[in-house]
């Protein structure tokens, strides 16, 4: 365990060289020491051996030689004198040392020098058993004027050996000591540099975790301390990279969740990673069958389609999807690690509207073509007629001449029909507004329809409950278009003996105008499309006084311009109602028109 630290490795290291060091320190010094102690007793036994034979060379008695070589030398040492080729002599054994036999000396090569060559030798001789076997000699020569030989002394190395021993033992106790006070100054030393490294570690846990605000201390100026500064200074640096990073995170999100199309992001193996709420809903609407077995969103097979074909042409693709519930456009665009495709972005848009906008402009275009060119084929047919003189009495002429008229006139109003609900679908319509009274506003328009009622035997009454506000904040001449065209409408599709009832009702904030009539009624597919530009729900009547089919879209966007609501209920063979209501207290803007 300690090896994984970095403490440790440094005491580790530290001991190891540290003991590398003394161990080598160590065998130097005994080998010093050790030649260092030999060399010293070789010099002292050959300063005894020149001082026996200089006592030789003098001519002094053999007795004199003798105490003085019994005397001289330590008493692990014995001394061998040769004489004229005489037998040698041998010093006085006190403490059991081994004897040297003199033939081994004179058989030794290095050691006969001594008394053929008058040299003075030293030599490290084995000789014998036990712990004397190893022993250390040396010669000098005896180069008297009637006396020639040689002086050997030789002696153990056991009083060497233990001054070695003896040093040895002091050399290890110092190493230990040593050793031992390294151990504890280099784990100090190492619990002090690895301090700030340890303050580092504890500074990139809590950056790991996201607190980028910590500091590492710095309570020095050497490298450690360059290195804190410089880990501050990058965890700073960091810290504001982060938060930009999050608040262009953020607002990127905000952007994606507040679009209007769907963004989807797509690992590279099909899987979803996130959505905005528009993308969501369309998953959902998608997976519909599929939510029921599983929670998650996937993608369906035409995306998957898609997505495939983005990856492998590594290209942008698109695709549109016509579907029961709408129609939406998809882009798959590939993204990018480096080189790599990583994932994919796609992007939604809902075309619902546009493709029934366009659908709507089509129509429109084909209903005012189909509507003027009945009345300009008229126009054209009657005037050739009458240019070419095929109306020959001036009744034939004067009808002719009406027929032209009242196409004309239809065609007028089809022309200004359309401007006016061009205007009010663009903002552009003036409101002018004053307060008008209620009661003989309808009792007014009534009047105005009760001959057309009474060519027809239809019933056309009013009904009045509950009128608490007498006037009422609008525009007469608008609201009376609208009050004409609803009992237009409904005297045209009613049959004989028929009835037609316009009803009044008041509350607190409005004033509710019904017209109800007991005709054919219009049926539940119908019903959704009254209010659009065109759209008869009578297919098969005639024209004449069948009107635009645009009398009730002008009439929805006058009733909204006030402020209020326009519904249509019926059933076939039951009748129609058409329901307005109108505030009393809102103000709107003259040009808030649908």
């Amino acid at each position: 365990m300690i090896l994984r630290s970095l403490v440790g490795k440094l005491w580790l290291t530290i001991i190891l060289l540290v003991s590398l060091v003394l161990s080598f320190l160590t065998f130097v010094l005994i080998g010093f020491f050790e030649k260092f102690y030999i060399d010293l007793q070789v010099q002292n036994m050959k300063d005894d051996a020149t001082k026996i034979a200089q006592v030789i060379e003098t001519g002094q008695s053999i007795s004199n030689v003798e105490y003085l070589s019994n005397n001289i030398v330590s008493r692990y040492s014995r001394v061998i004198i040769s004489i004229d080729g005489q037998d040698p002599w041998y010093s006085n054994n006190t403490y059991g040392i081994q004897e040297l036999p003199f033939k081994e000396i004179k058989n030794d090569e290095i050691l006969n020098e001594t008394l053929t060559k008058n040299k003075e030798i030293s030599k490290r001789l084995l000789y014998g058993e036990n712990s004397e076997r190893e022993k250390l000699i040396v010669g000098v020569p005896v180069n008297g004027a009637s006396k020639k030989g040689a002086v050997y002394i030789y002696q153990t190395l056991q009083p060497v050996n233990v001054m070695i021993h003896q040093t040895t033992n002091f050399v290890l106790l110092a190493a230990s000591i040593g050793i031992v006070l390294t151990t504890f100054f280099s784990f100090f030393l190492s619990s002090k540099i690895t301090a700030p490294l340890r303050k580092m570690k504890e500074v990139v846990s809590s950056m790991t975790s996201g607190n980028f605000n910590v500091k590492v201390p710095i309570h020095s100026s050497d490298e450690i301390g360059e290195l804190a500064y410089s880990f501050n200074k990058m965890s700073k640096q960091l810290n504001f990279n982060m938060n930009a990073l999050k608040q262009e995170k953020e607002k990127v999100s905000n952007i994606i969740t507040s679009m209007v199309d769907g963004v989807i992001s797509i690992d590279k193996e099909g899987k979803i990673v996130t959505t905005n709420p528009p993308a969501e809903r369309f998953l959902e609407m998608l997976n519909d069958d599929q939510l029921e077995e599983t929670s998650s969103l996937v993608l369906t097979k035409e995306l998957l389609d898609l997505f495939v074909l983005v990856v492998e042409s590594e290209k942008k693709q698109f695709i549109e999807l016509n579907l029961e519930q709408g129609n939406w456009q998809v882009l798959m665009s590939p993204l990018y690690n480096q080189t790599n495709i990583r994932g994919v972005v796609a992007v939604i848009r809902d075309v619902t509207e546009q493709r029934r906008l366009e659908k709507m402009r089509k129509d429109f275009i084909a209903h005012v073509s189909h509507e003027l060119r009945t009345p300009i084929s008229l126009l054209q047919g009657y005037s050739e007629a009458i240019v070419d003189g095929v109306a020959e009495s001036k009744e034939e002429m004067q009808e002719l001449s009406q027929i032209i008229y009242d196409e004309s006139l239809r065609m007028g109003r089809l022309v200004n029909d359309l401007l006016d609900l061009a205007r009010m679908e663009n903002g552009f319509t003036k409101l002018n507004r004053e307060f008008v009274p209620i009661i003989q506003f309808v009792d007014r328009i009534l009047r105005k329809f009760k001959g057309l009622s009474k060519e027809k035997n239809i019933k056309l009454f009013g009904e009045i409950d509950n009128v608490s506000h007498l006037n009422i904040y609008m525009d007469e001449d608008r609201m009376e278009q609208v009050f004409t065209n609803l009992i237009d409408n409904a005297i045209r599709h009613t049959n004989e003996n028929g009835r037609i009832i316009v009803t009044v009702f008041q509350d607190e904030t409005s004033t509710t105008f019904k017209f109800i009539d007991s005709g054919a009624g219009i049926s539940n597919e119908d019903l959704p499309f009254v209010f659009e530009r065109f759209y008869k729900a009578d297919k098969a009547r005639t024209r004449g006084r069948s009107g635009t089919g645009l009398g009730l879209s002008i009439a929805k966007n006058i009733v909204n311009a006030h402020g209020g609501s326009i519904q249509v209920f019926s059933e076939v063979g039951q009748g129609t109602t058409f329901k307005v209501k109108l505030p009393h207290n809102l103000r709107m803007n003259e040009k808030d028109v649908e």
